[in-house]
């Protein structure tokens, strides 16, 4: 797949107009992978949840509700404020939060009436913080990633919590995240497995009277798997995948996802600022640029197969290449990133390209996390 991007795909004709490093996003190809991502889901927007830490942007959010995929999944509290203010209809908080950011996670949900959201808890401290609330809860159970959530034997626990929880009960989240790397055949059986054992959950908790409304599973390597998995098929209770890093696709996605016809639509563009050996060029895309939490080479250069990216530093990127290949300094690299979701996070602002020209500037509105002083209402 990475053999067969060509440069001319995302060559900007009046690059020199930017500055470098940049974040390029393809609204096209956006447009395009969300379009995928619903075929793969049988057409049915309802079936996907997903996690918009990749998207961060309000303007790639609406081009989701474009399509009809109104239901969300995301990590912080920003990210929660930015896709109620968009207009999503469902919003979770897949991840843990206590104390202060657990209040904020309220007073967004407060603000935004018309968007339903809901938190995952895993114990009854956890719980008792929501009760009362208008926000719903899932409860995390831990798929074997050993990350979040509860035992998934402790079939018992989970149906008291749930039945502690009562109304605001909303299902059960299980993220197998950790289902990826391995030959597809191998892939499915081992998420078919977790699959199993999950609806050894959902069947407990049917037993004790308590309705399960939504099962929420499968980050990108995985999804393709919930989605064969037949006993999610007409179920009782609807069931949604939540990959996200697919809007915007990298080397791993790309490498987990053959066949489906994504492509990247999100690239940091470089510059070549050194030439230090006849075999090394260095770019201006290191790790403040380009996330290097996947390991090196952090990325791939477009058009480039045969280039190497080394190690990077704070700005600078060495790149290895054939002896006899002609680079110019201040020429323009286009990188693909191994991880985008991080390397979104790493700007403030993207630029928007379709047919080779600048399109515009759009905010990476989700970037970081909600503003502390604000949050606890202290004037800066």
């Amino acid at each position: 797949m990475l053999v067969t991007l060509r440069q001319e795909t995302y060559e900007i004709h009046n690059v020199d107009a930017l500055m470098t490093p940049a974040l390029l996003i393809y609204p096209e190809i956006v447009d395009a992978n969300i379009r995928a991502t619903l075929k793969m889901a049988g057409g049915d927007p309802n079936r996907w949840r997903p996690h918009i830490k990749t998207a961060k942007m309000s303007t790639v959010l609406r081009r989701y509700l474009a399509h009809g995929v109104k239901n969300f999944k995301c990590s912080t509290t920003l990210e929660l404020s930015v896709a109620c203010s968009v207009g999503a209809a469902d919003v979770l908080l897949a991840f843990p939060v206590m104390g202060a950011n657990a209040r904020a996670a309220r007073e967004i949900g407060d603000c935004f009436p018309g968007t339903r959201v809901s938190v995952l808890v895993e114990s009854l401290d956890q719980a008792r913080v929501w009760r009362g609330t208008g926000i719903g809860m899932f409860i995390d159970v831990n798929s074997g990633m050993n990350r979040t959530g509860i035992d998934q034997q402790a079939l018992a626990e989970i149906v008291e919590l749930a039945r502690k929880i009562g109304r605001q009960f909303r299902g059960v989240h299980y993220y197998d995240g950790h289902i990826a790397g391995l030959p597809s055949a191998e892939l499915e059986r081992r998420a078919h497995e977790g699959y199993d054992r999950l609806l050894q959950i959902v069947k407990a908790l049917e037993a004790n009277a308590v309705r399960v409304e939504e099962v929420i599973t499968s980050g990108t390597p995985a999804s393709p798997f919930a989605l064969t998995y037949p006993r999610f098929r007409n179920a009782a209770f609807l069931h949604r995948i939540s990959p996200g890093t697919v809007v915007f696709n990298d080397r791993n996605s790309l490498e987990q996802l053959p066949g489906f016809g994504y492509q990247p639509a999100a690239l940091v563009l470089a510059t070549v600022i050194s030439r230090p050996a006849a075999h090394w060029i260095t770019c201006d895309a290191g790790h403040k640029s380009v996330s290097a939490d996947a390991g090196v080479p952090t990325c791939a250069v477009i058009g480039h197969a045969d280039w190497i990216p080394g190690k990077p530093s704070e700005e600078h990127l060495p790149i290895q290449i054939p002896p006899d290949a002609k680079v110019a300094l201040g020429e323009k690299l286009y990188l693909l990133p191994q991880h985008v979701c991080p390397t979104v996070n790493n700007f403030d602002e993207a630029v928007l390209i379709a047919n080779g020209q600048i399109q515009g500037i759009t905010s990476v509105t989700a970037r970081g996390h909600q503003s502390t002083a604000a949050a606890a209402g202290i004037a800066v």
